[in-house]
């Protein structure tokens, strides 16, 4: 199976939010706005190809065809805790949408993702999944939520992330090549502790004020 591209959003709007959430000094009530509304306009921009179909429906004046989302709503799922802040702004955009939630921690000796909750729809299999994590690091707990959501049958799944290291995008694509990434910014590498340089910081630590 070939590998799936890497979607890069350079979106005016989305570089901006970007550099403003990288400023060390910005306040957690800052960070987890400008989350929120990134994730709104990635959002836009991964549901870009979602299928329509046309129906009948009457405007005041006249009745008509007209285009609608066709199939199931989609699923958003986003990995815990960090994941959490593309939601609000998601679901402002797709309201109707199924969440699931993927719990997972990583591992401060292995740096391995360590499973602790998973809850999903039980047809995700006819649903377009949104995957989503602001950081795509060393790739282990993409990957590991990847294998969660195929092992209830998810088939359809697309990845968002804010920032990515080359390091986690060589590992996502190797283990996952059927799942399309989209990116705000690439950053240049991971540094001995496993996080993006120049990177942000902790995304779960900066949007909950935790350390």
């Amino acid at each position: 199976m070939t590998k799936q591209s890497v979607n890069l959003v350079n979106h005016p709007l989305v570089q901006h939010k970007l550099s403003l959430m990288r400023d060390k000094d910005r306040s957690t009530k800052g960070f987890r706005e400008l989350l929120n509304e990134i994730g709104m306009l990635l959002c836009y921009e991964v549901t870009r190809d979602l299928p329509l179909e046309m129906v009948d429906i009457e405007t005041p004046v006249a009745a008509m065809k007209a285009p609608k989302i066709a199939g199931k709503k989609l699923t958003l799922a986003p990995i815990l805790r960090a994941g959490v802040g593309f939601l609000d702004g998601m679901l402002a955009l797709v309201p109707s949408a199924r969440v699931a939630h993927i719990g997972l921690y990583r591992d401060p000796e292995t740096l391995q993702a360590v499973e602790y909750f998973f809850k999903a729809p039980q047809d995700v299999l006819e649903r377009i999944v949104i995957l989503l994590d602001p950081m795509l690091a060393t790739g282990n707990s993409a990957c590991a939520a990847v294998s969660l959501l195929k092992s209830r049958g998810a088939r359809d799944i697309r990845f968002v992330c804010l920032l990515a290291a080359p390091e986690g995008i060589a590992r996502f694509q190797d283990e996952c090549p059927d799942v399309p990434i989209w990116t705000a910014a690439i950053d240049e590498r991971l540094n001995d502790h496993g996080y993006i340089v120049p990177g942000l910081g902790d995304a779960g630590d900066r949007m909950f004020g935790t350390r």
